[in-house]
């Protein structure tokens, strides 16, 4: 059963086509990769997955509910538990589950006010790395069936980078994923992996 149908889906700014006639089809529990350069149009294909813009022609079809990973997290001066439930009412033993699985749960413990820490102003002072992992709790503890990652490690370091593909790794099991990335290394135990350039998907 495919939950994610694009059927000749095309995305104008004014007068230039961002994204042009891409159709894909991405059944249930799969993880799909499209690898392009800055600027090809794979930013723009997510935001369109995740509602944040209409297509400008053709149709898309997802049926289940969606978090996405964005390249740089948006933290909010809250505790780290706020930031990843975002207000949300949550069993304290899937919070638990929730913080293992995007590897929190070290940094977290090493914390005195752990999960309750306020991170307040001082959201710009962690490390990139602890910034995405956060917001990659926050994409799993929604408990959505299909997750989008848009560039998630771009900004990190190398040794970051490999500790938050791993977080990566462990959330996204049995759920579907599309991750848009210029680094195809990233997708090597991908099912499907899709070129993009200048608006088109290359299978």
């Amino acid at each position: 059963m495919n939950v994610i149908e694009l059927d000749q889906v095309s995305f104008s700014y004014g007068e230039r086509k961002v994204v042009n006639q891409v159709t894909l089809a991405v059944p249930k529990g799969k993880h799909v990769g499209i690898v392009g350069e800055s600027g090809c149009g794979k930013s723009t294909l997510l935001k369109l997955l995740s509602g944040l813009y209409a297509p400008t022609e053709g149709t898309i079809k997802i049926s289940k509910s969606v978090s996405i990973v964005m390249q740089t997290p948006q933290l909010l001066p809250m505790t780290i538990l706020e930031n990843i439930t975002l207000g949300r009412e949550y069993p304290k033993e899937w919070i638990h589950h929730v913080v293992n699985l995007s590897c929190l749960d070290q940094w977290v413990a090493s914390l005195r006010d752990g999960l309750d820490t306020y991170l307040g102003d001082r959201a710009n002072e962690l490390s990139g790395g602890q910034a995405q992992r956060i917001a990659i709790a926050r994409a799993v503890c929604k408990n959505s069936e299909i997750i989008l990652l848009d560039e998630p490690t771009s900004a990190l370091d190398h040794e970051t980078e490999k500790s938050v593909l791993e977080a990566l790794r462990r959330a996204t099991e049995g759920k579907t994923v599309i991750h848009v990335t210029h680094q195809r290394s990233h997708l090597e135990a991908y099912d499907s992996i899709y070129q993009m350039r200048e608006g088109k998907l290359y299978g």
